[in-house]
This record gives structure tokens, sequence and C-alpha cells, in this order.
């Protein structure tokens, strides 16, 4: 609390010295804007009506009025704060700066509106009339009983007769300061430590994303609101600014402001962009530039990480990946330069700044030694994602947050095409399937869930932006759009997505304008892509189809996990892409849209073979079939699995146990998918089945089911875990990335069934770590996990300290990982402790560690309590921050299943007003109906799973 109230004082200071300095400040600016002038005079825009009477007062919704159009921002920044503290200094968590817009009238009207966080000092308003060279009497206004749910700042105009006319231009100049907070959202504070020294060092970094630019300046905070933005920052001396666009020729230079010398690091304007893409980034950090390009490719990061090559991969993998769009998308990346900077603290895992992409230290850094074969993945999956978004975002914007999908769906889909041009050895189509199709069909599934593109009318709110970066609007988007690849074929598709973008670059669009220039790609005279993927994305969830191969008929319906569920329209119906092959024909129906409730006959469909629907499962939807077909198909696995391709055997296995669970399938037809599975050795089949399987220990884990479903699980595992014995006995791991997923989820699944050999290899393993030995980065988180978990005190106290000596995020995440697994409640609960300090677990973190100790079932119910007691610390702490609140509930009642846990939820519901479950309000009710469907389906169920896995170890023996 002091050092808020200390924090407070000294920024009343500064409020006064900026209050001095503002009157020198205005002369400037006004004589640099009228140079700008007169370089390059405003165009006039088009005479438009003058409404009557003249609007007064706020605005009727939650959305800026259109009266008014920005142009130009140019700020000045100085965050006050030194990187390295000594002795002689103070250090000072504040920025000042002020801005002017240059704006165009539309309509007339007394006041304009802009948005502004409470917590901005935003002073000295100076309104000018640029095309009358004029000025004009301003005060600001702030409505206190709407300003928390609108950030609205309203300009009035203090003279009775004056207005903003229709077609003039004007400029607004601020003054403004603020608190350079560890909040990780707008401007904020973020600290590392030395590693040969331990000497703390400081810097400052942005994340604006979705709605924080209104904390650090004044402006018009929404996307189609786009502007140009010409920055300048002054900086202490020996740190280096960097932002959005290349820095202009005369910057470097020394200015003295009250007293003390400051480096002033002037930015060349940037394109038309919106707010939230606004970054900028003040600190001690070095560079990695890449080979030689027609771009400057920079990576930045904390000096000693530099010097050890951390940054080395990603500055030669990105020119790669940035050359394969500019030649998919036949258009050039607009910026001259492009900067990543790996940030020790950030909120997201990156965020696509245009021309300064932020990364977590994890996402953009690879260790020769420490990171593994995973970490690469998700480095290279995670440049691909932002890269994609200098087009799909940046050039091109969605109008309104409703779309969110068309900027992160995009970019999703098209990071496993840049991944699969850097790595051609991952199997990037298989890996699309599962991380993505499947991972969205579990929310998706849910009566909670939200179409891809909803009404703006239903998107208003902070808390109801932020709640649409999930699942749903990144692996469903990317989802459909591969769907839609498939609907109009890949190289129509590309075109489709060039003109598009060309059409529309540095302006905003809508899902109409996608579906316009597919449709002219695919054929000009039709409407058939609007109509195909108009069902796919105004409408929550997606089918099932059923087909019955002893009749021919198909049918579609909503496929969901409760289906007692009530739906306000339970006829929805999905133009659906279909294809099949049977046990004889691989061909047996190609390209079929299915655009029917049914039943409807299909000749070819019906077959006294068995028959296989949606091949490589590139329609987003399940299938369902009549009995005989579905054993002809487990036949089919134990008799020869490869005569099925891995990518379906994967489809077959997750969708047998998610009908099952919906109440489609009987539970023992589910269970029979997994029979086979003591000969299958890829990687796709298997994680399919573990993710489905893991739902059944969640559920049982806790009861007498526990004990058969272990043997069972274990006997199965055994065989893979032994296919990989040899390499991971001597530390090693097998070739291609996919084999050493398989090995890691072997190792994960035997030590956790509790599988004697593979405990004791963890043990021995840990071991000889503990001696200054070494662990193969890859197996390095089974190791301290399974290590942890048989062991006690002494384990855990080895890794922490481990941890809190580690300087790289991947190992530290590792150590993180594996602490949770301890089965000591105490050493729990210590850890959950942890979390509310920040030297101890970063805030980006805390989520991540939580949902870990959640995980593991001696630490639930405990991470369940801990957040009820503390719920008021995160939703002040993480309630405007995306996805973190609505992520911690979910993994924290993942495994609810009982109706004490079900009253816990409701009761949880109604002691929180809106307000105070932010962001996490539709977790919350997915969370309870998830709950629910559990609920129902254990209590049908139980008996079932406990006799089919009693009955198959009697079988084996």
């Amino acid at each position: 609390m002091a050092a808020g109230i200390i924090v407070s004082k000294t920024l009343a200071a500064a409020t006064v010295v900026m209050t001095l300095s503002a009157v020198g400040g205005i002369i400037s600016m006004a004589i640099v804007y009228q140079m700008a002038i007169d370089h390059n005079p405003p165009t006039r825009p088009p005479v438009t009506t003058t409404p009557e009477p003249i609007p007064t007062g706020p605005p009727p919704n939650l959305r800026l009025p259109r009266n008014v159009v920005p142009e130009k921002y140019t700020i000045i920044l100085r965050p006050h704060l030194y990187t390295t503290v000594t002795n002689m200094t103070n250090q000072t968590f504040l920025f000042s700066g002020n801005s002017t817009v240059i704006f165009r009238c539309l309509n007339k009207t007394k006041s304009i509106f802009l948005h502004s966080k409470t917590e901005l000092n935003v002073r000295d308003p100076v309104l000018t009339r640029l095309d009358k060279e004029e000025s004009l009497k301003v005060k600001l206004k702030v409505n206190d009983s709407t300003v928390s749910e609108t950030d609205f700042l309203e300009v009035q105009l203090t003279d009775e007769d004056a207005a903003f006319e229709p077609n003039g231009t004007y400029s607004l100049f601020t003054n403004f300061s603020g608190e350079l907070l560890n909040d990780l959202a707008g401007f904020y504070s973020s600290a590392y430590e030395l590693k040969e020294t331990s000497e703390e060092r400081y810097l400052a970094a942005s994340q604006m994303q979705a709605t924080d630019a209104r904390k650090v300046f004044p402006c018009f905070d929404e996307p189609d609101m786009k502007a140009v933005f010409q920055l300048t920052i002054l900086h202490r001396h020996g740190t280096k600014a960097l932002s959005n666009w290349p820095k202009e020729d005369s910057t470097g230079d020394t200015v003295e402001i009250d007293g003390e010398k400051w480096i002033y690091t002037a930015f060349k304007p940037t394109d038309k962009m919106s707010t939230y893409l606004v970054a900028f980034a003040v600190s001690e950090f070095d560079k990695k530039s890449s080979p030689t390009h027609d771009r400057d490719i920079t990576v930045w990061a904390r000096p000693e990480a530099i010097s050890a090559g951390h940054a080395d991969y990603a500055a030669n993998i990105t020119p790669a990946i940035l050359d394969f769009y500019q030649n998919e998308f036949n258009l050039r990346y607009p910026v001259s330069k492009l900067d990543q900077i790996a940030l020790p603290d950030l909120a997201p895992t990156a965020m696509e700044n245009w021309g300064l992409i932020t990364y977590r230290e994890s996402s953009l850094l690879y260790v020769q030694g420490v990171s593994s074969t995973f970490n690469l993945y998700d480095i290279t999956i995670v440049i691909a994602h932002e890269l994609a978004h200098q087009w799909f975002g940046n050039l091109v914007t969605m109008t309104w947050w409703n779309e969110l999908w068309l900027n992160e769906g995009f970019a999703t889909f098209m990071s496993y095409q840049g991944m699969k041009h850097a790595q051609p050895k991952w199997a990037s189509e298989d890996l699309f399937v599962i991380n993505e199709v499947q991972n969205a069909f579990q929310v998706d599934a849910l009566a909670s869930s939200h179409p891809l593109s909803s009404s703006e009318d239903e998107v208003q709110t902070v808390d109801q932006i932020n709640e649409l970066f999930d699942s749903v609007t990144y692996s469903k988007g990317a989802a459909v759009l591969r769907m839609l690849s498939y609907r109009v074929g890949e190289a129509k598709f590309k075109t489709g997505i060039r003109t598009y973008l060309k059409a529309l670059q540095y302006g905003n669009a809508d899902q109409s304008d996608l579906w316009t220039h597919m449709q002219q790609a695919y054929d000009e005279k039709g409407d058939e892509i609007k109509a195909f993927m108009s069902t796919w994305t105004n409408q929550a969830g997606f089918p099932v189809v059923t087909v019955d191969t002893n009749t021919g008929h198909i049918r579609q319906q909503k496929f969901l996990l409760n289906p007692l569920t009530n739906q306000s329209d339970p006829d929805h119906v999905w133009h659906v892409p279909m294809n099949a092959r049977s046990s004889d024909d691989q061909h047996l129906l190609e390209k079929h849209w299915f655009t029917q409730k049914g039943p409807v006959e299909r000749s070819e469909l019906k077959s006294d073979k068995w028959v296989l629907v949606n091949l490589n499962c590139v329609g987003y939807y399940r299938v369902n079939y009549n009995l005989e077909n579905w054993e002809r198909l487990i036949t089919q696995l134990q008799t020869d699995h490869q005569a099925i391709p891995a990518i379906n055997r994967g489809q077959l296995i997750d969708d047998a146990f998610n009908l099952a669970r919906a109440g489609y399938l009987d539970v023992a037809l589910a269970l029979n998918t997994t029979q086979y599975l003591v000969n299958e050795t890829q990687y796709i089949p298997w994680q399919s089945a573990l993710n489905n399987l893991n739902f059944f220990l969640l559920m049982f884990d806790r009861s007498e089911v526990y004990g058969p479903m272990q043997a069972y699980l274990r006997r199965q595992i055994i065989p893979l875990y032994e296919y990989f014995s040899n390499d991971t006995n001597n530390g090693e791991v097998p070739g291609t990335p996919t084999e050493q997923y398989a090995q890691l989820e072997a190792i994960s699944m035997a030590c956790r069934l509790g599988y004697k050999d593979c405990i004791e290899m963890a043990q021995d393993m840990f071991t000889q770590w503990t001696t200054n030995g070494t662990i193969h980065p890859n197996l390095q988180s089974n190791i301290y996990c399974h290590a942890i978990a048989a062991g006690g005190e002494e384990e855990w106290e080895f890794v922490w300290k481990a941890y809190l000596s580690s300087t790289i995020a991947t190992e530290r995440d590792k150590l993180r990982y594996g602490l949770s697994c301890t089965k000591h409640i105490w050493l729990l609960n210590r850890y959950l402790q942890y979390t509310l300090d920040a030297t101890k677990i970063r805030k980006m973190d805390v989520v991540s560690t939580i949902s870990s100790i959640a995980g593991n079932v001696a630490g639930q119910a405990l991470a369940w309590d801990f957040i009820r007691a503390h719920w008021k610390h995160f939703s002040n702490e993480f309630g405007e921050e995306i996805g973190f609140l609505g992520h911690l509930i979910y993994w924290v009642t993942e495994r609810f299943s009982t109706e004490y846990e079900l009253q816990q939820l409701k009761q949880f519901q109604s002691d929180h007003t809106e307000e105070s479950l932010g962001s996490a309000s539709r977790a919350v009710e997915q969370a309870i109906e998830r709950t629910q469907a559990n609920i129902l389906w254990v209590r049908e169920n139980k008996d079932m799973v406990l006799d089919w896995f009693q009955s198959a170890l009697e079988t084996s023996t």
C-alpha cells in the first residue's frame, strides 16, 4: 500500500512539471504541425449533410460516435524510469507526454468523444481549427456515471455559439501522465535479473490489445478508426527505444529537460493503422540481425541472451517465413524494418504490433541444450502466427471486435502454412487437426459457445471483447478457413485472399468482404460462398453427421456435449462438405455438399464394407455411424490399423469418445476403439486417445473405477513406452518430431499410471541431474514432474532453488511445471501462496501455475478453494487482461463432476457481480454447463465403465 501512495505523490509532482512546460510544448507543436500541413495539406472530404439539432451529451451506446475521423497522431512519450538503479538514483515508475491528434469533422456537433482511462491524467487541451487557423476554447469532461464502462473523454466547446463544423480539420493537443505499473497492460514496467551479478534491470514496454491504448494517450480506440502515428520517445542515456516504424535520421540527439539529459528518438510516420497496434519499448537490450534481407529484420533480447546465441534461431527462421508470406499473398510486407523483442513479462504469448512484434521469452528464444523440440515447434508456430498478422489484422483489420476471427482465424490457419515452409519435417496437417480442430470442438460443443461472427451490438464492453479471445475464435476460425480452402480449391483460395488483401489494404473488413472476394475467385456469378460459410460463422456450434451404411441415409443435427441443454433454435443446418472411402474404394464419395437436415439418401454410402467419412478431417464436424459400420471400423483397426490413415484413426477415436459423452453412442463402443492401441506407435492416434482418456481419469480418479482403469491403461501404454525405451533409457530421442511427441506421451502416461520402470527411470535421471548430470531437453518436464511426484520435500526444494536461479524462460517453465506434481498437500499450498508474490512467480505465469496444480488430483480442491478465497485479488490484477481469468476458471474446474462441486460453482457465480467476474463470466457459464454434463454422464455410465475395464482385464488374462 505504501508504495502505491509514494508513486501517486511522485505522479502529482510530474504533473506539475508537465503543466509548467506545456506552453513551450504547444508553441513547438504548432510550428511542427504548420510545417507538416504546408508540406502535405489535408484533402477536403465530400460535403456531408448537417444533422439538426446538433447532438449533445454522451453517445447512446458504448461505441464512439462517427462524427469525426482521426487522421494523424503526433505523440511524445517520456518514460521516467531508470533501467539501472544505483545508490544515486531513485526509481520512478512514471511516464508523461503529449499528443496532438488531427481529425476531420463529418457532422456538426458541440462536443467530441475520445477514449481515456481514468488513471491517465489528461490536461491542458488546446483545440485548433487548422483549415481556418482558428483557436477554440474547450474543456475536458468525464461522465462519472458511465466512464467505468465507456472510458469516454468528452471535449466540449465552451463558447455557446461554437460548434465542430462539417468538413473542418482540427487538431487537439493534450498533455498526459500516468504510472508505469507492472500490470502488463498499456505502457508498463518489467524487470529481470542479470545472471552474473544478480543485479536487477528495468524496462518499459507496451501491450495495447484490445483496449489499452487509452491507458497511454487519449485516442479514438476502436479498430476501424485508423490513423497515422508519429512517435517520439525521450529516454534515459544508456537505453534504446523501439517503435513500430523505423527511426528518423535525426534520432539520437540529446535534449535537456528540467536539468536532466535525455536521448531524443523520433520515428517515421506509420502507415494507417489501428490504435491497438501502436507499440514501443525502452530497454538496455541488445540485438541479433537476420541474414541479408531487403528488410531490416532484428531480434532484441537481454544482452546475455543475445551473446549466448538464444536469438539465432528466430533471426534465421523469420526471413524465410516472411518471404513465404510475401509470395503467398503477392503483397510485400509494407514496413522497411521488422523488430521482434523478447520481453521478460508479457500478458499474451506474443503480440503482432506492426513492425515491432513482442513475445514472451519462451516464445522467441531457443536455447541449445535447454529448449526442447516442442519449444522449437512453439517458437516456429508463434513467429509464423505473428508474421501472418502483418497482413491479416494489421494491413486489413476487422471492422469491429465481433469479427475478431478474421484476424485470429487467418493468422492461426496461415501459421501452419508458414511452419510447413520453414520446417517441412513437421507433420503440420496432422498437428493442425489435433491442435486446432479437436481443440475447438471441446468449447464449441457447449450451448454457451458463441458464433464466430456475432452482431456488433452483442460485443460492446471490454469484458465482452476480451471473452472473444478463445479457442472458438482462433481454432474454429482456422478450421473453417481450412474447410473453405477445400471447398473452393487451394489455387482459388489463394487468389481470393490475395484480392481481399489488395483491395482492402490499410482499411477494415467484415466477413462479407471475404465472401465477395472468394466468390469472385471461385465463380463471379454465384453466391455459393456466402451461403456455405454463413452457416459456419453466423451460428454457434457444429453438426454431427450420422451415416447409416445399411440404407445410405445421412442426416445432421447440432452436436451438444449435454444434449439436454435448451437451444433457442433446434433446427440448425450447416452446409457440410462430405467425402468418403470404403475398404475397397478409396474414392467412394468426393466433394458432396450436404445442405439439408435429412435424412436423405446417398446410394454410394450404402455398403456392407466399412465406410469412412470426412477424410483428412477437412470438414469441421463429427461423424456417427450405424453400429455395424462402427464394428467394421474397429475390427479393421484391430486387424490392420494402417489401412486407415493415421489422421483418421485419431478422428475415429475422438469422434467415438465424444459421441459417447453426448449420449449418441454406447461408452463401451468408444472404449473398444482403444484396444488396438497396443499395436499403435503413431503420435496422432495416441494423442487423440490420451486426450479423451484423460477425461475418464478426471472423472474417475477419485472413485473405485480408478483401479481397474489404471491397470488397463497401463497395459495399453507399456508397449509404446517400451517401443521408445532404448532411446529413453539412454537419455536420447527418436528422429522425427512426431516420434518425439509420441515418446513423451508414452513417458508421461506410463509414469502417471504407476509403471514401475518409468518411475525408476525418472528418479534415476533426476538423481543424476542433481549431481551435475544432464537431462535431454525433451525429457526434462517429465523427469522433473514424476521424480517430484514420487519424492518428497528434498526433491521439491532442489527444483524450487533451480527455478529461482534460472534466467532462461523455457527452463523456468519446465521447472515450474514440475513443482506442481508433488503429492504433498502442504507443498502445494505453499506453491499456491507463491503465486500471490510476483518476486516468486511472474504475473504472466500465475494462471498456468495454478492450472498445473489443479491438474494434479492432490491439488485440484486446493486450487479451487484458493482462487475463491483470492478472487478479488485475481479480478483486480487480471480483470482486463485477455484470457487470464477465463483460462483460470476453465482449468481449475475441469475435474468437476459432482453435485457438490456444481453447487459450489453456482454459489461462486451468485456471490460475484458480472463486473467482478469480468472476462471470466462466459467461462463460469461454460464451467457450469460442462459440470452438469459431467454429472449426468458419470451417473449414467459409471457402472458400465467399471464393468468394461474389469472385463477387459479379465479377457487379457
